[in-house]
Parts: C-alpha cells; sequence; structure tokens
C-alpha cells in the first residue's frame, strides 16, 4: 500500500449482531480498531483511538466510505484530519486514495462519493419509514419489543426511587441512560 509505515484498518458494524468480519477480510493488516456503533456521527470509540494510533506513512484502509461516515461533512473532515498528518487514506469499494497532497480531482470525488452515500442513506431512512407506516396500516407493526420485562421495570423504578445512580442502573440492566430515563417517566 504505502510501503513505509502501518497497515491500519477501520471496521464500523451498525449493530453488535452485524459481522465485521467480511469488510477487511483478505488483507493482511498490522492492527485493526473496529466499532459497533451507528455512524451518525464521530463519537466512536475505536475511531477515536485509530486517529490517535495512525502516524506519518502509516495507511487507513477502509472498506467503503459509509463505513467511515454517515455525513459529507464528518467524511471530509476525518479524511482531511488524517492527510493532513500524513496518514494515506484507502477506501477499498470505492476504489479512491487520499494522500494529502491530493488534486482537485480527488477532493471533488471525495465529496461527490461522500455526498452520494449520504444521499443514499437518507433513501434508505426513507424507505424504512415508508415501510413502517405501511405495517401500521395494516396492523402488522409491532415495533420494537421492550429492553426490559415489567418486573424489571418496577425493579428499575423501585431501585431509581431508593436513589441508585442512572448510570449503574442502565449499565445493570445492560440499557442506555437514555431508555432509563423512558422507562422512569
Amino acid at each position: 500500500m504505502n510501503g513505509t509505515g502501518k497497515i491500519v484498518g477501520y471496521i464500523r458494524v451498525s449493530t453488535a449482531d452485524q459481522n465485521s468480519e467480511r469488510q477487511l477480510d483478505d488483507l493482511s493488516l498490522d492492527k485493526t480498531f473496529t466499532d459497533k456503533a451507528s455512524g451518525k456521527d464521530t463519537n466512536r470509540p475505536q475511531l477515536q483511538n485509530l486517529i490517535e494510533y495512525v502516524r506519518d506513512g502509516d495507511t487507513v484502509v477502509i472498506h467503503s466510505m459509509d463505513r467511515l461516515a454517515r455525513s459529507l461533512d464528518d467524511l471530509r473532515q476525518i479524511v482531511q484530519n488524517l492527510t493532513m498528518r500524513g496518514v494515506q487514506v484507502r477506501f477499498l469499494k470505492e476504489g479512491l486514495v487520499f494522500t494529502g497532497d491530493d488534486s482537485a480531482l480527488s477532493n471533488l470525488l471525495l465529496s461527490v462519493m461522500g455526498a452520494f452515500a449520504e444521499f443514499e442513506r437518507a433513501l434508505i431512512n426513507e424507505r424504512q419509514k415508508e415501510g413502517i407506516s405501511i405495517a401500521k396500516a395494516k396492523g402488522t407493526y409491532t415495533g420494537r419489543k421492550p429492553s426490559l420485562s415489567a418486573v424489571q421495570i418496577i425493579e428499575l423504578k423501585a431501585r431509581a426511587d431508593a436513589g441508585v445512580k442512572k448510570a449503574v442502573l442502565a449499565n445493570d440492566y445492560g440499557i442506555s441512560r437514555e431508555t432509563v430515563y423512558k422507562y422512569l417517566k
């Protein structure tokens, strides 16, 4: 790839049950960072670890642009952050490599391809909402199953009333703090 630095992979899957293996499975990498999180923003622990880890001369390899970022602004910001530090960024699916001394055409391609990825994600969300609306109209949509049983909800409320911190409750029940607050309403 670049011959001098480390070859570092970045993998992102949206949920814990998605398979991350197929994204970079046929490459020989010095290190891999894997996030099991939404790409809606850049607040992903392994992405931040990767950004801190890589050095001048390294190459970051990502399966596709949508695995790195969902918004064009985030995509450009991450790629520029890395390339300004001498790190190459390689997107396998799109066949694009960014080095920091990119031409105007390379920057245009990054913007266009990133815009297409963002647009594609918006279309997927729109189709998903339409499908849910149709299923609701037919009476076949049941929604997401509750995270906690009725007994667990009662227990959670009692523990919260006893002064147990919301973060502790979230950790104990394997749910987010936001979900804890929803159950306490």
